[in-house]
């Protein structure tokens, strides 16, 4: 890698760090989302504390940190690592932000993003699984977690056997998935809340 690729990883893993969900709602005048709700700073929250544009806006947000980092590599024409590398170290950001004290949301709208920026049909077939569950079930983290475990399987159908971006996408989900333990554990015992309910 040369200086130019270190350097596209370094920027998404800023612009990633820009928490879209506590600038809006501190823009909105809404409370600190790390301090209310469920405590995590992405969209499904700013939705709890009853703002639908707010929680639109922290969406968009989240994943456009993940989309326009890939879409200027994927632009520059970096090798497919460098590329998976950008896409991940955007999700890391969002993850562990270094402006917010590493205080981060659960990566779901910015892994979303970053698989449109490796493949357009990756990105679709894996926004509309999240989109179908959420509808019928009505339960946002296990509309995600379905959606993020078929990811990589949607990047290796569409874009065969591009391992590097396969991996990427891998271990932004084994990730995401640690940081959605909590929904998990709730979710076996049929606790978890519904979209918009506390």
């Amino acid at each position: 890698m040369d200086i130019l690729d270190y350097s596209l990883i370094a920027g998404a893993y800023l612009l990633g760090s820009l928490s879209s969900a506590i600038i809006v709602c501190k823009l909105a005048g809404l409370p600190d989302p790390r301090g209310t709700g469920s405590g995590n700073p992405g969209a499904t929250n700013v939705l709890r504390l009853g703002s639908k544009k707010a929680a639109a806006i922290t969406l968009l947000g989240d994943m456009l940190k993940g989309l326009l980092p890939v879409l200027l590599a994927v632009t520059l024409q970096v090798n497919p690592l460098v590329l998976g590398l950008v896409g991940f170290a955007a999700f890391v950001g969002h993850l562990y932000p270094v402006f917010f004290q590493f205080r981060g949301g659960k990566g779901v709208a910015t892994l979303l993003g970053a698989l449109f920026g490796f493949n357009l049909w990756a990105g679709l077939a894996t926004a509309a699984t999240w989109l179908f569950i959420a509808k019928g079930l009505k339960i946002s983290s296990l509309s995600a977690l379905v959606a993020m475990a078929l990811a990589p399987i949607f990047v290796w159908l569409f874009m065969g056997q591009q391992w590097a971006l396969i991996l990427a996408t891998v271990a932004m989900v084994v990730l995401s998935f640690w940081r959605h333990r909590s929904n998990i554990a709730r979710l076996v015992k049929g606790e978890e809340s519904l979209i918009g309910k506390s």
